[in-house]
């Protein structure tokens, strides 16, 4: 037998949810801990749309570590509707 370790599958899950606006996205990120008890502070990430350069045209995104993958899809998309986003499959 060699000295190489096997292969551990590692999951890498990421839940992205797409926000309309900053406020939203800021919202969202401190109402997400509470409801979910994440581990992780969700990372934000201003998403700009091609040729934008205005904020107010830029859509955010909620990107959520779920290593565990204990997050419920439905329930992240009932989320993110509840300031007019969705989540984005992968």
């Amino acid at each position: 037998m060699s000295g190489v370790a096997e292969n551990v599958l590692v999951s890498d899950v990421r839940h992205v949810l797409v926000l309309p606006d900053r406020d939203a996205a800021e919202e969202a990120a401190e109402a997400i801990g509470d409801r979910f008890g994440l581990d992780e502070e969700p990372q934000l990430v201003r998403d700009a749309l091609a040729g934008e350069d205005d904020a107010e045209d830029a859509q955010w995104l909620l990107v959520l570590t779920d290593p565990g993958e204990r997050l419920d899809s439905k329930e992240l998309d009932e989320f993110a509707g509840e300031w007019d986003g969705w989540r984005e499959e992968p």
